[in-house]
């Protein structure tokens, strides 16, 4: 015990090879390395990593003293001695080079000392370094990438070495070395190292002897120079013609490989005292970088954060402030502590529960900093007079946060809110729809402004989620959250501003997500018992093909497992694997696909789609259908999708099967809530390609639509070379098809022969003569990808924006996609913008007309009316009149409208 506490008190000294993390950081993140990129350009992908890691590793190790040592460059006494030294290696690349000076910095910023030292090599400075603090009764710890740092393993020096990236460590000390080396001592890898020689740093060694062999004769003769003292008293064979030929060598490489200890370094061990981070200049040094989750992680702990220098520079993040949010606690009567708010207030809710359909309301604040606020934990404040009068009137304007969820949350309770003027989470997600999130505080953070926590960091998350019984933790989260719904909106309005997206904001999302709360709350009817009689049709259907594949297969198995159907598949029944995987062979639907053509495989497919559409569209509407109503409520999700498409979840009634029968009867149990009504559909026909037609400015695509020609039978005389009046073939027609879709999503000739199922040669041609016939589409998508390129994004019709940083990626793959989504999401955004606009304007007609259709679903380019009989004949004529002029196109829009007694039937 006494030597225990004589070791704990001895000083710790931290030594880390800057050199080798550096690269290690660099590569692990390489395939994002064009995603990290700060405002100014420079790359931050191994400063990100490297950032991570001295945070993970200077606070468990809790080091009294720590250096950083770095290799001051490429020339040291090593290279002296042999050229070739490290010759082998490629040259750094300059993503990395750029951000040396800056790790250095983050080095002594981290309050580390940073240390190079001309003509040696990092591994010098810290083997010269360890053993001085050794003999003056140090621990120490080395953190490296390079195994030849264990050779300064000993009773008081350990080596930890980076495994994956810089993220996972593997500890070394004297009882590892000796296992991993068959019983030689930390001292004895050099000799090893220079009878089998270096790859990595392009030393020899002895030709034709490798590891096993070297620590065999290392085990024998201690040391290279022991065993050429006794290299005659080997038997002649071919291992002696070869160390005595490689001697030379050997004794070159084990020099080479030793780590000085002895190096004349310039610092005393008094100056590595690790001092902790320097926050005042680390701050701006982060912000310079971008780096927003440590800035807030900073200002979570209470560091004071000053003007950010990231983004435009007339943007500034607002500092913390230096007092208190002002609270005002609820009284017995209510009516004596609030405020006479006439003109705006931030008004937030905290629910128990992501679903606000059903979840319960577990604490709300409202004001505004100059009249305070007001913070509670009882939802029934807000449900009488003065406040319901506040909340109703128009007059008073709100800032929220999702103000779709709020209003579907107060229709519970029979409070229309108005006055919804500033969304922080719509706002923030037009400015950039790369950075997404349903939490305040980390959208906040995204946004530079960094006194809100996030949730997760206040209540937990998933399991552990806790809403804090402390009402002084809890009011002040919520007090931080109005605060940021103060200073957020007009950053934000000045971003929408610059970007000319300031109508896209106020008079589209903002009034569409109010459009979506009433579709959300009015929800649709389910027929349950038709979904149960669905369900043990196909539960017969599964039955049967369970039965048949194992009368194919000779026996029962797991028809789900992957792993036991290869087996089945490619051992037992001996069909050559057209795939394999890490655990055995690929049974995916694109390998199972291929093999159609084998019985048991087709039975197989068709097992797969009817056991998903069962558990997801039979049993997964079920589980959500609200008892008190028999209606499901979906989600639609405004914030979501880089094109601008809404999102439904809980349940998903977008994404319903319809190209398999199975699936479309799905629609047979959605059936509208009233025998007095109808179901109506009202669907545009190929929008996309009308406004693929409309931007690109075809004349050839624009006369096939003003002319109401069939735009595939079209396409397919032009790429086919077909006469006109003749017969167009199903087949052509479908081959036209998929390359007049294809090309809006920037097929290649690879993918358009998979889809259509001809030869590249074959496809290649086919997109030549598309785009030869259709100039204009052709020399639009040029123009878009330079334009992106360019300016680093694109835009809808109208001017929703999609950043694309990967358009000048290295790699080819990544920058390929980025230059397929510049082509593709004008056209799919442009038409989510019409289909929203739409809505809206539906919407008007509806109320102006006092109409009492609904509108209850939207799914792509398709929506969900339940009408009153009596309405119908206006119905018809109303909703297609309004959407095809919801937005002027150089080709006319087109909608069809169909009824029925249920979803299936409307179609």
């Amino acid at each position: 015990m006494a030597e225990r506490e004589m070791n704990m008190a001895k000083p710790t000294l931290l030594l880390i090879d800057g050199n080798s993390l550096a690269f290690r950081a660099f590569y692990a993140m390489i395939n994002q390395v064009e995603r990290f990129v700060n405002h100014e350009g420079l790359h931050t992908n191994a400063l990100v990593a490297f950032n991570n890691f001295l945070d993970g590793i200077v606070e468990p190790f809790d080091p009294d003293y720590a250096l950083v040592a770095w290799d001051a460059g490429k020339t040291t006494f090593r290279t002296d001695k042999y050229d070739d030294y490290k010759g082998n290696r490629d040259k750094t690349p300059s993503e990395l080079s750029e951000q040396f000076p800056y790790l250095r910095e983050m080095v002594t910023l981290h309050g580390i000392y940073s240390y190079e030292l001309p003509n040696y090599e990092a591994d010098d400075i810290i083997g010269t370094t360890a053993k001085d603090a050794q003999a003056k009764g140090f621990d120490v710890t080395i953190v490296t990438g390079d195994r030849d740092m264990l050779q300064l393993v000993d009773e008081h020096i350990e080596v930890w070495i980076t495994k994956k990236g810089v993220s996972e460590l593997e500890h070394n000390d004297l009882a590892m070395v000796d296992e991993k080396y068959d019983g030689l001592t930390p001292a004895q890898i050099v000799d090893v190292k220079g009878l089998q020689g270096d790859t990595s740093d392009n030393y020899p060694g002895v030709a034709g002897i490798g590891p096993k062999t070297a620590i065999k004769l290392i085990k024998a003769y201690h040391s290279i120079p022991e065993l050429y003292e006794h290299i005659d008293e080997l038997k002649a064979n071919k291992q002696k013609e070869k160390l005595v030929n490689g001697e030379a060598d050997a004794k070159m490489s084990r020099d080479l490989a030793r780590i000085r200890t002895d190096a004349p370094v310039e610092f005393e061990l008094d100056d590595l005292k690790y001092t902790g981070p320097d926050y005042e200049n680390i701050i701006p040094f982060y912000q310079q970088l971008d780096f927003k989750q440590q800035l807030a992680k900073l200002a979570n702990q209470g560091h004071v954060l000053g003007a950010s220098i990231s983004g435009d520079a007339s943007e500034e993040t607002a500092a913390p402030s230096t007092t208190p949010v002002p609270l005002i606690r609820l009284s017995e009567d209510p009516t004596d502590l609030i405020p006479d708010y006439t003109d705006e207030i931030s008004f937030y809710v905290e629910l128990d529960d992501a679903d606000y359909h059903t979840a319960a309301p577990v604490g709300f604040i409202f004001g505004n900093e100059a009249q305070g606020y007001v913070v509670g934990r009882d939802i029934d404040v807000l449900l009488i007079d003065p406040v319901k009068t506040m909340l109703e009137n128009a007059d008073v304007k709100k800032r929220v946060f999702n103000a779709k969820a709020l209003y579907v949350l107060f229709l519970r309770y029979e409070v229309e809110l108005q006055g919804l003027e500033y969304d922080i989470l719509l706002m923030s997600y037009l400015v950039d729809t790369n950075d997404n999130s349903n939490d305040l505080g980390a959208l906040a953070q995204q946004n530079d402004y960094y006194d809100v926590q996030t949730d997760e960091a206040v209540y937990g998350k998933g399991v552990k989620f806790e809403i804090p019984e402390d009402d002084q933790i809890f009011f002040e989260h919520l007090g931080q959250k109005a605060r940021a719904l103060e200073i957020l909106p007009a950053r934000l309005l000045q971003k929408l501003d610059d970007r000319e997206q300031t109508d896209l904001y106020k008079n589209m999302e903002l009034p569409l997500s109010i459009v979506l709360a009433e579709m959300e709350a009015t929800g649709i009817k389910v027929d349950s018992q038709r979904l149960l009689m669905m369900g043990n049709d196909l539960a017969e259907r599964l039955s049967d093909l369970e039965q048949k594949i194992y009368q194919e297969a000779g026996h029962e198995f797991n028809i789900q497992s992957p792993k036991q159907l290869g087996v089945v598949l490619f051992e037992e029944m001996g069909y050559k694997p057209i795939k394999k995987t890490k655990t055995g062979y690929s049974t995916s639907v694109e390998v199972l696909e291929q093999m159609q053509d084998v019985p048991i495989v087709k039975m197989i497919l068709e097992y797969r789609q009817i056991a998903k559409i069962k558990s997801t569209y039979v049993e997964g509407l079920l589980r959500v259908v609200h008892g008190s109503d028999s209606k499901v409520h979906t989600h639609y999700i405004q914030t979501l999708t880089q094109t601008g498409r809404l999102s439904s979840t809980d349940p998903n009634l977008q994404n319903i099967p319809v190209r398999l029968e199975e699936g479309r009867l799905i629609r047979q149990a959605f059936v509208p809530s009233s025998s007095d009504c109808v179901l109506v559909s009202s669907d545009y026909s190929q929008i996309e390609l009308r406004v693929l037609a409309h931007i690109s400015g075809d004349k050839n695509m624009q006369a096939a639509f003003n002319a109401d020609e069939d735009i595939h039978a079209a396409t397919a005389r032009r790429i086919f070379n077909l006469p006109e009046g003749e017969d167009i073939d199903p087949n052509m027609r479908r081959k036209a098809k998929a390359v007049n879709f294809g090309i809006v999503y920037g097929i290649s000739d690879f993918g358009l022969a998979k889809n259509i199922g001809v030869s590249r040669k074959e496809a290649k041609e086919i997109i030549d003569t598309y785009f030869a016939e259709y100039p204009g589409i052709k020399q639009w998508s040029e123009n878009i990808i330079d334009f992106a390129r360019e300016n680093g994004y694109v835009e809808t019709m109208a001017h929703r924006r999609r950043y694309l940083p990967d358009m000048h990626a290295k790699n080819f793959n990544v920058r390929s996609f980025a230059e397929r989504t510049a082509m593709n999401t004008p056209i799919q955004g442009s038409a989510a913008d019409i289909i929203k606009i739409a809505m809206l304007n539906v919407q008007k007609a509806l109320e102006t007309e006092g109409l009492k259709t609904r509108m209850l679903l939207q799914v792509h380019d398709e929506l969900i009316f339940e009408v009153p009989k009596a309405e119908l004949e206006i119905i018809h004529e109303l909703v297609p009149k309004v959407m095809d002029s919801a937005m002027a196109l150089d080709v006319p829009l087109k909608v069809s409208s169909h009824e029925g007694a249920t979803w299936y039937d409307a179609k």
